[in-house]
């Protein structure tokens, strides 16, 4: 499979062809998309939940994303690798943006996600201009959960939608390749979509986006207690692995397993030789 970069996702718009992106947080999760041949992986700030443990995206830190983002790009030859820039880690100022950016670039990231509209325009473009790939991120902003008083669709008003369609425009203007809709009505997404010239990739926003985002372990129901509205369950992974460990827990206590297929002995006249000795 041939590399792909930002001029690929817009050659899918251009012809209007959609396509699924998908995260990832470590070298076998990586594989597994690579060998699909998903065009585009988000080392997603989300994994301060799915494998930090943090109750949101906020706490994970530049020094958690990198080890994530390097064990992705191990296991990964042929996606458009994309680094989460975590929350501060870019509001603080530009130069601090383009430091920390241009992290994730030097250990292999090929671009980095900002959130924010049309408040981030100006980092996007200095970024853009120091030769840094941005994807955007407008709408629902899990970085921003206390300012938004946590999870809430938006754009659901005139002034509000308005806003949004704005900082689509001003995303796009500061040079970003593509830009994140998150948790915005589909017909707004589909506005936007047609508006702007650059991919659009929906999370909970509808099907008229031009991509899809989705989180990796969500579709695979690995955690049961978590079921997002925007998220479509493929496979009951935590029942699938529960069994499976439960299993093989029980087969161990009942001296199931390991069965002479599982190991080797020594030849008959070294073991007595040994046993002879000892």
């Amino acid at each position: 499979m041939k590399k792909i970069y930002p001029q690929d996702l817009q050659k899918l718009k251009d012809v209007g062809k959609k396509f699924a992106t998908i995260t990832a947080y470590d070298y076998t999760s990586s594989k597994i998309v690579n060998d699909i041949g998903f065009p585009v992986v988000l080392v997603g700030d989300s994994a301060s939940m799915v494998v930090y443990g943090y109750k949101d995206t906020t706490p994970v830190s530049m020094d958690e994303m990198m080890f994530v983002l390097r064990s992705v790009i191990r296991g990964n030859s042929s996606s458009l690798i994309v680094a989460d820039m975590p929350f501060m880690s870019y509001q603080p100022s530009i130069e601090e943006a383009i430091k920390n950016a241009g992290k994730f670039i030097k250990t292999g990231a090929n671009a980095v996600k900002i959130e924010g509209g049309s408040a981030q325009s100006k980092t996007i473009s200095r970024l853009v201009s120091s030769g840094i790939p941005v994807m955007g991120h407008i709408g629902l902003l899990p970085q921003s959960i206390n300012a938004t008083s946590g999870y809430r669709v938006q754009g659901k008003d005139e002034f509000s939608a308005n806003e949004i369609i704005q900082d689509a425009l001003d995303v796009e203007r500061a040079g970003a390749f593509s830009i994140v809709l998150e948790g915005i009505p589909g017909n707004l997404a589909k506005i936007i979509s047609r508006k702007i010239k650059i991919p659009t990739i929906g999370i909970g926003s509808g099907p008229h986006c031009d991509g899809q985002i989705q989180v990796f372990h969500d579709l695979l129901g690995i955690d049961k207690t978590f079921n997002p509205k925007h998220s479509k369950k493929f496979v009951n992974s935590y029942e699938l692995f529960f069994n499976a460990l439960k299993n093989y827990k029980n087969d161990v206590e009942d001296l199931k397993f390991p069965t002479i297929e599982h190991y080797i002995n020594l030849s008959k006249d070294i073991e007595d030789k040994i046993t002879e000795n000892n």
